[in-house]
């Protein structure tokens, strides 16, 4: 899953980039209104965490302009704590409100709270290919009745790969969707990663369902 963070304070946006990341999800930030706008607009998130005080573009303008386009959820961070200000985001079409100072458990919970939101309006709790399930609210897979234990970025790889079953996904889509943005994309950790993927859902296994279309990028799908 992808979160966006708009917030010009160093200290706040490295606090939550972290926290973020180490629980699991690709993480961008932006440090002013409009390159959060120009990303947001630009880029497929699931979640957006905007500041209301920002340099270039105030955040009510950035919720603004991104509701003109987006449905994307998107939590409103302020040091701001009276109801006016409250009613006044959710109005203009927040689905959350946090007032600083918070505790990252308190802005986790919040976050999981609008990705079970968006999921249970978006794709189902449960992917299937074939034989092949993942169950993204508890966070299993399983080929046929076996468990497959995963890594937090295997799980998110083999996310993206069901997501777009039966479409070639590219590396570059590939990163872009798993890892962080500026990640270096000279390196060969998409092929590595597919490698260790498949070792775990493919090779145990007489029907293999990742296939690599080469110079083009790799496609998860049930074939005859």
């Amino acid at each position: 899953m992808r979160i966006l963070v708009v917030e010009d304070e160093p200290k706040t946006a490295e606090y939550m980039h972290q926290g973020l990341t180490e629980s699991g999800y690709v993480v961008d930030v932006a440090n002013t209104g409009l390159d959060g706008l120009c990303l947001a607009q630009h880029q497929a998130y699931d979640i957006v965490i905007l500041d209301v005080n920002l340099p270039e573009m105030e955040g009510w303008e950035v919720l603004a302009r991104l509701r003109e386009t987006s449905n994307t959820r998107v939590m409103m961070v302020t040091a701001r704590g009276r109801l006016d200000e409250k009613v006044r985001g959710l109005e203009m079409g927040a689905d959350d409100y946090l007032v600083k100072p918070f505790e990252f458990p308190e802005l986790l919970a919040r976050v999981r709270t609008l990705m079970r939101r968006s999921e249970q309006a978006g794709l189902p709790e449960v992917l299937r290919v074939g034989d092949l399930e993942l169950d993204q609210g508890r966070h299993r897979a399983f080929r046929g009745t076996r468990r497959i234990d995963l890594t937090t970025k295997e799980f998110a790889l083999l996310h993206v790969l069901m997501r777009h079953s039966g479409e070639v996904m590219s590396r570059t889509q590939i990163i872009s969707l798993v890892w962080d943005m500026n990640f270096d994309c000279d390196t060969n950790v998409v092929e590595v990663s597919i490698r260790r993927l498949r070792a775990k859902i493919d090779d145990p296994f007489d029907q293999k369902l990742i296939h690599t279309l080469r110079g083009v990028g790799y496609v998860l799908e049930a074939r005859e």
